[in-house]
């Protein structure tokens, strides 16, 4: 008869928040086994021990680590070389968390600069005045027009044209653009964080006429923005900034920005 202190394998599985096949996958790769097992029925069985072991591979799983190196982790002899491999374990959760708490902060700013932007199209079309701060873009060598191809892992673009020694002093909002200058159009990230690199671009402080518009009617936008500009505001507009605003799958409008003075 088994003890009444043993759990099934479905009690122990509800302890620990998981799938019984969860359980019999640890049994056969001798990760845990169960201390009894019912010879007639074959049923596993497990102490409070066994819990406790199980709940180490859970939080040692939950830190990324593969089934092999917990299991050797638990292998261990030499307690130093067990505090090692916590150690590590511990270090890459920690790595873990913050790359999940810049995951966070991207969508926050996201969320905020998409609930701008809303509040902003609310003018139904029409044209309106910001003030922004300076900025700093770095632009594309190559890319001139956004497409579905390029505007995937965009910001992996701008880090690959950087020198290997540049990289650690850029960081980039997540966001896509156009810059026309002169008649030359290239795609650009905006900076949160620059260093010296060929092709970044001061967009100085100011008041910027800005508006909304499809991307079918951008070309015709622009050069209605650029009027507005010259005879409402005296303005020579010599850059535009064309903001992507994604609205759907494989869709985006623009946010036209046109430089009026400080």
């Amino acid at each position: 008869m088994m003890s009444e202190n043993l759990l099934s394998i479905g009690e122990a599985a509800k302890r620990l928040g998981v799938t019984t096949e969860t359980l019999r996958h640890y049994d056969r790769v001798g990760l845990v086994r169960p201390t009894a097992r019912d010879a007639s029925s074959g049923y596993r069985f497990y102490t409070e021990e066994d819990i406790v072991r199980l709940g180490v591979v859970r939080a040692l799983q939950s830190m990324d680590l593969r089934l092999a190196e917990i299991k050797q982790m638990l292998e261990y002899d030499d307690l130093q070389l067990l505090v090692s491999a916590f150690d590590r374990a511990e270090a890459q959760a920690r790595r873990k968390i913050a790359e999940l708490e810049e995951g966070i902060e991207k969508i926050r700013r996201a969320r905020q600069s998409y609930e701008a932007k809303t509040a902003e199209r609310e003018t139904g079309g029409a044209s309106y005045v910001r003030t922004l701060p300076e900025r700093f873009i770095l632009l594309s060598d190559e890319l001139e027009t956004p497409t579905v191809d390029n505007l995937y892992n965009y910001l992996s673009h701008f880090y690959d044209r950087l020198l290997p020694e540049q990289r650690g002093s850029f960081d980039f909002e997540d966001l896509a653009g156009v810059y026309t200058s002169g008649g030359a159009s290239r795609l650009f990230a905006l900076c949160r964080r620059h260093g010296q690199a060929e092709g970044l671009r001061r967009l100085p402080a100011g008041r910027w006429l800005c508006a909304f518009c499809s991307a079918a009617e951008r070309e015709s936008a622009l050069t209605a923005l650029r009027r507005t500009a010259r005879e409402k505001y005296s303005a020579e507009p010599t850059e535009t900034v064309q903001l992507i605003v994604i609205t759907g799958i494989l869709k985006w409008d623009y946010q036209l920005q046109v430089y009026l003075g400080e």
